[in-house]
């Protein structure tokens, strides 16, 4: 077996472990916090369930492959379609409902007055279905004809066939897919963090109903470190795929094992980072978080104390006949003197 599967199979377990539990908590989170739950919660939700997905699905058969040293699929397998129509639908829906996400977050931000109208309920759901319907059609179209899919040994999955035969396909899928909600969502981060840093230098006071207080320039120093951190990740995890899917699509070369291994594995390992990047950063997710775990710990102690309060009882005193037993009670009324007693004369 060569090495670079044997790195490759254990980088994407370890994936898919963390895919799978981070998804959950930040699943399980939002379910049991009706805080969370707002007119846009659905686009967290929606890549949440992607990312979930895809850590039970594309990254198992990546797994398998590389570790059973899987060579080809038949050219009309319905395993090897099915699983590439699946890891583009997911991987579609999932970047897109970040965006969106990250739009959503931004006008929060920047447009805050008019964030109420801007984004409703209704359009949220309309968003949504948009993201689904187009990433639903644009995985669908390689089974009509206009691309293909092919396995990959380069990149141990089933993947569109990114050569020049179908160029129209993948600069579709590529720069449509891919580079523009990329831009887009390091767009509006690095604005976010051009806007902190104005504040940090005049100095900002929010005000309630009843005062107004100072925020401190901390607070902004650690939403851009967020900011920054993120647009890297997004810019570490994709451009290496993006550079080797348009090299192999132009020249109709197969990229080096190893590079194309790792730029797979980390496109897939995006579905594990999502999760805390992009909501447990967040001051109201990781205050629902804390909420969640104490909620789950008190389900779990309240059994164990219930258990104990009918385990224990009175028990009932035993007398014993031994002389270090205590001599039996006597009223106070029937108790005597220990000083010498004094006859009494009669008159």
């Amino acid at each position: 077996m060569q090495w670079t599967a044997v790195v490759y199979a254990a980088l994407m377990i370890g994936s898919s472990i963390c895919s799978v539990l981070g998804n959950l908590v930040l699943l399980l989170v939002v379910l049991l916090n009706r805080s969370l739950q707002t007119d846009t919660w659905g686009l967290t939700l929606s890549f949440c369930l992607c990312d979930l997905a895809l850590g039970i699905s594309t990254i198992p058969f990546g797994i398998h492959n590389s570790l059973f040293q899987v060579k080809s699929y038949p050219s009309k397998s319905a395993t090897c379609k099915g699983s590439a129509f699946l890891f583009l639908l997911l991987q579609l829906a999932s970047i897109h409902s970040l965006t969106w996400a990250t739009v959503d977050k931004f006008t929060e931000i920047c447009f805050a007055l008019s964030y109420p109208v801007i984004f409703t309920g209704y359009r949220a759901k309309i968003i949504l279905a948009v993201v689904w319907v187009y990433s639903i059609l644009t995985a669908a179209l390689p089974l009509f004809g206009f691309g293909s899919y092919v396995y990959s040994e380069t990149k141990f999955l089933c993947v569109p066939n990114f050569k020049p035969s179908s160029i129209a396909f993948n600069m579709l899928f590529m720069v449509v897919g891919i580079i523009i909600p990329i831009v887009l969502m390091c767009s509006m981060y690095g604005y976010i963090v051009h806007i902190a840093r104005n504040q940090v230098r005049r100095g900002t006071f929010v005000c309630n109903e009843d005062h107004c207080f100072y925020v401190p320039a901390s607070n902004y120093f650690k939403s851009s470190i967020v900011m920054v951190t993120t647009t890297v990740c997004l810019l570490v995890c994709w451009l290496p795929y993006i550079v080797i899917c348009f090299f192999e699509t132009l020249t109709g070369k197969e990229s080096p094992q190893p590079a194309s291994a790792v730029a797979t594995w980390l496109v897939l390992f995006t579905s594990a980072l999502n999760p805390w990047i992009n909501s447990m950063t967040q001051t109201r997710y990781r205050a629902a978080l804390r909420k969640t775990l104490n909620k789950i710990r008190q389900m779990f102690e309240y059994p164990r104390k219930n258990s104990l309060s009918q385990c224990t009882t009175i028990q009932p005193r035993r007398e014993s006949n031994s002389f270090s037993s205590p001599a039996p009670s006597v009223p106070p009324a029937l108790q005597t003197n220990n000083e010498p007693q004094q006859d009494l004369a009669l008159v």
